[in-house]
Order: structure tokens, then sequence, then C-alpha cells
């Protein structure tokens, strides 16, 4: 069981899946930095972006969450470079040009400045937009997220060496079928994100240094699963550097506390009190 759920939240980070569907979604699709980047507007308010965790997409880390934060937030969620409905281009993913492509998009949606949510990579987009792009961010959410290699669990580097496309989870499988009914073009984004995440982001991943993340001067709200694959030694790191910043450790696994499709326990309430603390910390002083 435990080889299963490691294997499980290891293709979390590195493959390409969509899951549950949010009723009535109207998505939307803008040209930045080369990209067609797909992008969803629910509710209103004050914005708050969402940055999906690697290789998912919109649903699978957001959507058990995202229609409870759309009651008082002007939801923003984005689908990154080669993740779900976005297109592809011939370059590398890096957390920076990431950060890059969601500054350019707040842009043209003459957003001046919103508030960042971003789940596991999507935490490392969230921390670059906020080093590199630090008038688009108020406030940062960064759940389950690294700054350091060390970060991970025991194992983990070694499980991303060995994950296989026999190993991807079938509810991944059928998940991104659903959106691109193209099984050669689910065994190529496999491939693709797999080298990518292991040649140019995790496995080549250098340390960001202390100062980097001194830098980020944004109020953070840092939050960690204390059975997650992010160690929460390392959370209490960044919140020690993070001048303006709280932390929570909450029981669940990687994205467990949020509902994140493959961790999700339908029965748990966490999820309904993870976006309480949000919205509390959101509208804080």
């Amino acid at each position: 069981m435990k080889s299963v759920m490691r294997n499980s939240i290891i293709f979390l980070i590195i493959i390409t899946a969509s899951g549950i569907s949010l009723a009535k979604t109207t998505g939307n699709y803008a040209n930045v930095n080369g990209l067609h980047m797909y992008y969803e507007i629910h509710g209103s308010g004050y914005p708050l972006v969402l940055i999906h965790g690697g290789g998912s997409t919109i649903t699978t880390s957001f959507g058990h969450i995202l229609p409870l934060l759309a009651k008082t937030h002007k939801v923003i969620a984005v689908e990154l470079q080669a993740h779900g409905h976005t297109s592809d281009r011939n370059a590398p993913e890096s957390f920076q040009q990431d950060a890059d492509d969601v500054a350019e998009l707040l842009r043209q949606l003459n957003i001046a400045n919103a508030d960042i949510y971003g789940f596991s990579n999507g935490g490392n987009t969230a921390m670059q937009l906020a080093i590199r792009h630090p008038e688009k961010v108020h406030k940062l959410i960064l759940a389950s997220t690294f700054y350091k290699r060390d970060g991970f669990v025991a194992g983990f580097w070694d499980g991303m060496d060995k994950a296989t496309f026999n190993d991807m989870p079938q509810v991944y499988n059928e998940a991104y079928l659903k959106v691109n009914n193209d099984s050669a073009a689910l065994l190529n984004m496999f491939k693709k994100d797999s080298h990518r995440m292991q040649t140019f982001r995790m496995q080549t991943f250098k340390d960001w240094s202390d100062d980097d993340i001194k830098s980020i001067h944004a109020s953070a709200f840092i939050v960690v699963g204390d059975q997650d694959v992010i160690r929460p030694e390392h959370a209490v790191k960044m919140h020690e550097l993070m001048a303006h910043s709280r932390l929570a450790v909450l029981p669940g696994t990687h994205g467990s506390y949020m509902g994140e499709e493959i961790t999700n326990d339908p029965k748990s309430k966490t999820p309904e009190f993870f976006v309480a603390m949000i919205n509390e910390f959101l509208a804080s002083k």
C-alpha cells in the first residue's frame, strides 16, 4: 500500500492529468509568451490566482475547493505550459518561466495585483512570481512546496528516478483521455513531462538560497501536511525566512487537506476547514 501511495504522489508531481469536472465551466485562452494559455474565471471580488501542481490541471488540484473559494473571491485558475488545455512550446519548462507567464496573463487581464495560491510545484511558481514580479503579488498561499532538495522526505528523489509510464495510476490515465482522447498524445505528454521534470526542474533542481526566500516580502500562508512528501521541518524553515508569514501543519498527505484529486478523502471536512483558514488569512490586515 505504501508503494502504491508513493507512486501516486510521484505522479502527482510528474504527469499531466485532469480529473473532476466543475459545473458550467467556461474556459478562456490567451496568447502568452508563445503559449495558447488556458484559464478560467469564477466568482467575484478581489482576484485570487490558483496555480496547480506539477503534472496536474485546475480540476485535479483545486476542483474540490474552487467552488468554495469562488464564493468570496474572483478566482483566476490557470494551466501552465504543456499542462491540461494549455499548449506547449519549443522550450524547457521552468518555474521562472511559469512565473513570467502568469505575470503576463495578469497584465493582459488588466489585473494590477492579486493573491496567489500555488500548490506543490505551483508553489514554486508562486514564489518565483513574488521574487520576479513582486508588484503583481498581494498575498501568497504556499501549499506543500519547497525551495531546497532536502525539503522532500527520504526516498523521494530515488522514486523520481525509477518512475515509468507503467506506474501511472489508472485514474490519471483515464482523466487525461477525457481532456484529450488520444493515447499517443498521452504517452508523448508523459515522456515529455517526465523528461523535463527530471532533467530541467526536479532531478537537477538547484537549491534556492535562503536570501531568495528572505527577499519575498508579501504576506504568506505556508501550509504542509503532517504526512506530506514535503517535510514539515522544511515548511518551518520557510516560515522562519519569510518575515511576514504564517504557518499551518495540517493532518493529511500531499494535498489531501485541500481535496487534491488523488489524495482526497470524500469523508474529510479538512478541505472546508482549510478554505476557512484561507479566507481568514486573506481578509486579515
